[in-house]
């Protein structure tokens, strides 16, 4: 079964326009099979590697001379992060050919990490992102499913709810012990405790000092850690909304997991019925809202607002000239706090939202709605 990718059009648009179009999203999230299913359509030859092929990485052992030779076709490399010394390579070539659609790169890290160790492709190249499924990429999945299960495709696709948690617990397991390999200074062990600390404190602001005595490690420590979960997509790290109000902001980053099925498994949590009844629902709830508006809108900027008196949203999004709030609420009758009638006050937001599971949406206020999941994406689409 084959469930379309909302950025679809917006890959074969860029490859069309670009030398280089990079795909990136963290693993196991469907960028080989998205792009081999594209493949299916493209009426030019296709030249596909895959770096975790052992027999792929051998036609690279020669790469200047081995891409040379394959000058009309559209070459996709995946995994492209296990070799950053092509990066170079890519450029020299796309400058040679002077065409668009040179390369289609898959890669497991963010675009900074990837581009750490080798040279630039500023002009040449297009990134998109690719996230498990969003919401509205699953037709006829119950939310309660979705909690549970978040959207990596072999958890959403599995038979049951244990085949699902088995699949999350092995990924969390192989991302640790193999996948971050790749990149240096960490401890499995410390990283594993470390990512299981921030599933129970989800969506709260970071406290390095607490987090660093709890392991037994440097703040710094866990500050690098924290940005290694960030650059392969397993976290989001949230900044605080800065205001000229003169109000004393918290300034601390809030960290959210970027996938609640993945938050889940870290907590041992098998069941909907079970997370609801746990400390982090509604936390979870914030993720899932969070992880949708980050793949519909990959370019607004995401912030939190709270001060030390107590005013609060969970999210202030600014996109294009608007400034949007957004309150999340794992409630089918949601009220609004004392301290989120004051940030709404603080922000004068050009329109609130406040997201709930379920599939109705009213007017709370004037300029407050009560939006469903979907219909928050579609209003947003809208400022």
């Amino acid at each position: 079964m084959y469930f379309s990718r909302s950025i679809e059009s917006g890959i074969a648009h860029s490859i069309k326009n670009f030398p280089v179009t990079a795909v990136i999203g963290p693993r196991q999230c469907g960028k080989s099979t998205m792009v081999k299913h594209m493949m299916e359509k493209f009426s030019r030859e296709i030249l596909y590697l895959d770096l975790e092929r052992p027999s792929d990485l051998q036609k690279l052992e020669n790469a200047e001379w081995f891409l040379s030779t394959q000058k009309n076709k559209l070459i996709c490399i995946d995994e492209i992060q296990r070799r950053p010394d092509l990066f170079p390579l890519i450029r020299s070539l796309v400058d040679e050919w002077n065409r668009a659609g040179c390369f289609l790169i898959l890669g497991s890290a963010s675009r900074d990490l990837l581009m750490q160790s080798s040279e630039s492709l500023a002009g040449r190249i297009i990134y998109k992102q690719l996230t498990p499924f969003l919401w509205s990429e699953l037709k006829k999945n119950a939310i309660e499913e979705y909690f549970i299960r978040g959207g990596f495709p072999r958890s959403v696709l599995a038979s049951d709810l244990e085949i699902s948690f088995e699949w999350r617990n092995s990924f969390v397991s192989t991302f640790l012990e193999r996948d971050l390999l790749q990149w240096s200074n960490f401890t499995p062990a410390t990283m594993r405790r470390l990512w299981q600390m921030l599933a129970h404190v989800n969506g709260q602001t970071v406290n390095y000092s607490h987090l660093g005595n709890s392991l037994d490690v440097s703040n710094q420590t866990v500050k690098n850690y924290i940005d290694l979960l960030k650059s392969t997509y397993m976290v989001d790290v949230i900044p605080p909304h800065a205001t000229n109000l003169g109000k004393r902001l918290v300034k601390s980053p809030k960290v959210y997991i970027s996938d609640s099925g993945i938050a889940t498994a870290l907590l041992g949590v098998r069941s909907f019925e079970e997370l609801s009844a746990h400390p982090t629902f509604g936390a979870i709830w914030e993720s899932i809202v969070l992880a949708n508006m980050r793949g519909n809108f990959p370019d607004a900027e995401i912030f939190y607002y709270r001060t030390s008196g107590g005013a609060e949203i969970d999210f202030v999004m600014k996109s294009r000239k608007h400034i949007i709030a957004i309150e999340c609420k794992a409630s089918y009758s949601p009220t609004l706090t004392k301290g989120n009638y004051v940030a709404i006050e603080d922000i004068k937001p050009a329109h609130t939202f406040i997201v709930t599971p379920s599939t109705e949406s009213w007017q709370m206020k004037k300029n407050i709605d009560v939006v469903s999941l979907e219909k928050l994406i579609k209003e947003l689409a809208k400022t």
